[in-house]
């Protein structure tokens, strides 16, 4: 397996890269510390899938062979120790939608079909199941209420963070678990970082309507290009959950971009539709035995 050397932003140790069995993936070191707890983001290694999604692509709606899919889907659970058939996948439209996780939701978007759509983040507290989301950019929050031992797995992109995913993925824990945002120990993904990140006027014009005018000169500047910015969603999300009551000292922020590493991992401003998707994974660890 061929050794993986990070284009960090930084020097923070927050990531640990597992590369001891077939399938390498990035873990965060705060949720590792948690035994109730597993995570992970996979790379662009170790799968089986070919040519442009090469070889870890992990959805199904990208012309990828069905087969090829479910064997990633097998190796990825091997190398994190979950069940596969216990997965539940998202349904991603860019919205704010969260499903609460049931016991009859298990292998849904991996062996068995969705029967629903437009679901962006997904909340469980049931030991062994494990959430996934999709991802090419776009950013993945970890959420982990360490009181009710429950977790959120979200999507959120520009139309995601804009519309406040992360404070909609905690609304949607409290109602479910009662989470206190004091007990939540947040983390944002690996996703495109601010100096890669170009968007037009109409997007900054809706961050502007989003978020207090005293956050603007943090979240976004000029860019080179006239009417064109760079948009920093990583700030934005920590902002956000940070508003919403989850205490400093327990987010994370990523130091990995998509784009910047994109010999490792999927990025749709590199390549398009010409790529596959990778994947967040976070679940509550069943009880003692040979999967967690």
């Amino acid at each position: 397996m061929e050794q993986i050397n990070w284009n960090y932003s930084d020097q923070r140790k927050v990531f640990r890269t597992v590369q001891d069995g077939i399938t390498p993936y990035l873990s965060f070191r705060v949720l590792e510390k948690m035994p109730f707890v597993v995570n992970g983001f996979s790379t662009r290694m170790g799968g089986a899938s070919k040519g442009k999604l090469a070889t870890m692509n992990f959805s199904y709606s990208r012309q990828d062979d069905p087969a090829n899919v479910l064997e990633n889907y097998t190796r990825m659970a091997d190398s994190l120790g979950v069940f596969r058939d216990r997965m539940v996948v998202s349904w991603q439209t860019h919205t704010t939608n969260i499903r609460l996780v049931t016991e009859a939701d298990a292998g849904k978007g991996v062996i068995w079909e969705r029967d629903y759509r437009d679901v962006d983040g997904l909340i469980c507290d049931i030991p062994g199941i494990t959430l996934v989301t999709f991802y090419a950019d776009c950013v993945p929050l970890y959420f982990v209420d360490t009181k009710h031992q429950a977790v959120g797995l979200s999507h959120s992109g520009w139309r995601g963070t804009v519309n406040r995913m992360g404070q909609a993925t905690l609304d949607a824990m409290r109602e479910a678990f009662g989470t206190c945002p004091e007990d939540v120990t947040a983390c944002i993904g690996p996703s495109i970082c601010k100096s890669c990140y170009e968007v037009g006027e109409e997007v900054i014009e809706s961050f502007q309507k989003s978020f207090s005018p005293n956050h603007w000169d943090v979240l976004w500047s000029k860019s080179q290009k006239p009417g064109k910015y760079q948009l920093d969603l990583w700030k934005a999300n920590e902002i956000i959950i940070q508003e919403a009551g989850v205490l400093a000292e327990r987010i994370t922020v990523t130091n990995i971009c998509t784009l910047c590493n994109h010999q490792y991992l999927f990025s749709h401003r590199k390549c398009g539709e010409n790529r596959g998707n990778l994947a967040a994974f976070l679940g509550v660890r069943r009880n003692e035995g040979s999967r967690k």
